[in-house]
């Protein structure tokens, strides 16, 4: 087996809850993904992230887990999941699954006994601090999900640290008891045969021990998590709270146990004010992750020249470290959305809004990393606008009507047009799922040669042709606004990539003699004249540079 089958490799992000439901109580499960493992084998992607199933009390949706080796009933049981994963093998997929291990819920069976008192066995494994001498907290420090980052409890007389919802409360990694007990929580899946993790918010399970205050930050960066006028989280710069030096010795001992097991592999979310640095810290030297995202493709800034200054920071920072790129998931708006506005008003599944869909995947496929893709977005979906009294996510509903939260992004697929519920379930479901994601439906696409789903499965089974695509190094050249230009070169092989983020067409000149590369795709519409290129609004055009 290719050890590094990871690199270039195309993960489909499932969110359970929304996928595919099984047994109609209105909630998507593990049943439901082994059903649909052939809709998922037909896009062409190389591996399959589950969002959270564990045992949880659902306050976060799974991010507060209760239980790390046991599937929560509303998904199914741990013999559900080894059925998942049997059947995913079977179809050549390999399977990621959702670690959280900087918290825990405050329903795990840990943080109830040591809230218990002060000297109980487990009374260090979360983080607690006495108050200030006039009750206020311990520091300066927000939660991500509004407020103090402390929470007061009556049984210890102490404040608990919670960098997100009060009901996660984050564990202890400066007590080498902590850090062995989760070691043995990821080495129960290890042991179960899954191929890799996505581990959430990697870049939290350590804070500073002295509890220094966080300094302000005067400026706001873009990709940094929870930036948003709303929130007062971005106004301090995170130097204390989380990104501590400790951390790298935690992923080394997890790399390690990682390689004990041949060909698994880690994909890190880090949320950081400087994530560049973060995510090159935390991929190079072969000896901690094998590659990392952050959220810097994950906002509102989506030009060119965006792009490619994120790219290429990244790139000189890495040095042999990995990244792997995003534009969407459960925690932000649909791209569909969020990067439209570069469009006419137009309905999903109309022309121009499908080819600048299928553009968007073309450059997140071509660029030097892997790459991961939010179920949904091979449909296009936009993102769906709910009622305040649809909302479920706590984060939303406290920042509401300024901040909608994360539901827009998490409501079911859309399997059938004609059917109950576009086809997720065959009772109630848990979000309402919108008309016009019916109308972009699996069973509407699949059927039109033309359209956005069919689009993906064709570029991603074209795109296995190019091991520059996967492996291969990265150069950009200048071209006009609104547009990127760069070489992909792997082992001898130069491919040439365009593409157009503009409703206007592009024809310019380069110093490269190329020949278009054959068996791609329809809305693959680059021509070329001699040392010409010419590109259609949200064209795209891949080359072989034949000099």
């Amino acid at each position: 087996m290719d050890q590094d089958w990871w690199r270039g490799a195309v993960i489909y992000q499932v969110y359970p809850r929304s996928f595919f439901d099984s047994n109609g109580d209105g909630i998507g499960d593990l049943p439901g993904v082994t059903l649909q493992l052939d809709y998922i084998r037909s896009l062409n992607v190389d591996a399959i992230w589950l969002s959270p199933f564990f045992t949880s009390p659902m306050k976060d949706f799974g991010y507060d887990i209760a239980d790390y080796r046991d599937v929560d009933p509303i998904f199914g049981t741990l013999a559900d999941f080894d059925t998942l994963l049997a059947a995913a093998h079977e179809r050549g997929l390999k399977i990621f699954i959702d670690q959280v291990l900087s918290h825990t819920s405050d329903q795990h069976a840990w943080f109830k006994e040591s809230r218990q008192s002060r000297e109980n066995p487990k009374a260090d494994w979360y983080v607690w601090a006495d108050p200030k001498p006039d009750g206020t907290p311990p520091n300066n420090w927000l939660s991500v999900f509004g407020g103090p980052a402390w929470t007061w409890d009556t049984r210890r007389k102490q404040y608990y640290l919670r960098n997100f919802l009060s009901s996660q409360p984050d564990l202890n990694y400066h007590n080498p008891a902590v850090v062995n007990q989760i070691l043995e929580e990821v080495k129960f899946w290890l042991e179960k045969g899954v191929d890799g993790f996505r581990f959430d918010a990697i870049n939290y399970c350590f804070h500073d021990k002295q509890l220094r205050d966080n300094p302000p930050n005067t400026r706001i960066v873009t990709g940094s998590i929870g930036v948003r006028p709303d929130n007062p989280y971005a106004w301090q710069k995170h130097e204390h709270c989380k990104s501590q030096p400790e951390n790298l010795e935690f992923l080394q001992r997890l790399r390690q146990l990682l390689d004990k097991y041949p060909g698994t592999a880690s994909l890190g979310e880090i949320g950081c004010d400087d994530s560049v640095t973060r995510m090159a810290e935390y991929t190079s030297g072969g000896n901690k992750l094998n590659m990392a995202y952050s959220f810097d493709l994950l906002t509102e800034a989506k030009s060119a020249s965006f792009l490619r200054e994120t790219v290429e920071k990244i790139e000189a920072a890495i040095d042999d470290g990995w990244p792997c790129w995003a534009i969407g998931n459960h925690d932000v708006p649909r791209v569909g959305s969020r990067w439209a506005d570069l469009l006419p008003v137009e309905a999903p599944g109309g022309e121009m809004h499908t080819r600048q869909i299928l553009a968007w995947l073309f450059m997140l496929t071509t660029l030097r990393g892997s790459a991961c893709i939010y179920q949904g977005e091979e449909l296009g979906l936009t993102e769906a606008e709910l009622d305040f009294e649809d909302l479920v996510d706590p984060y939303g509903i406290t920042f509401w009507p300024e901040y909608k939260g994360r539901d827009g992004c998490r409501t079911p697929m859309p399997w059938d047009s004609a059917a109950p519920n576009a086809g997720f379930t065959a009772g109630p479901p848990w979000l309402p799922i919108p008309e016009q994601h019916r109308r972009v439906a699996v069973s509407e696409q699949t059927e039109r040669a033309s359209s956005v789903l069919n689009g993906y499965r064709q570029w991603l089974q074209a795109r296995r042709g190019f091991p520059a695509l996967q492996r291969g190094a990265i150069r950009f050249h200048d071209g006009p606004p609104d547009s990127l230009f760069f070489e992909r070169e792997h082992d001898g092989s130069r491919l040439f990539v365009a593409i157009n983020l503009s409703r206007e067409p592009i024809q310019t000149s380069f110093p490269l003699t190329v020949e278009p590369a054959e068996a791609l795709p329809a809305f693959v519409t680059a021509t070329y004249d001699r040392d010409k290129v010419m590109l259609p609004p949200y064209g795209v055009g891949l080359a072989k540079i034949s000099a």
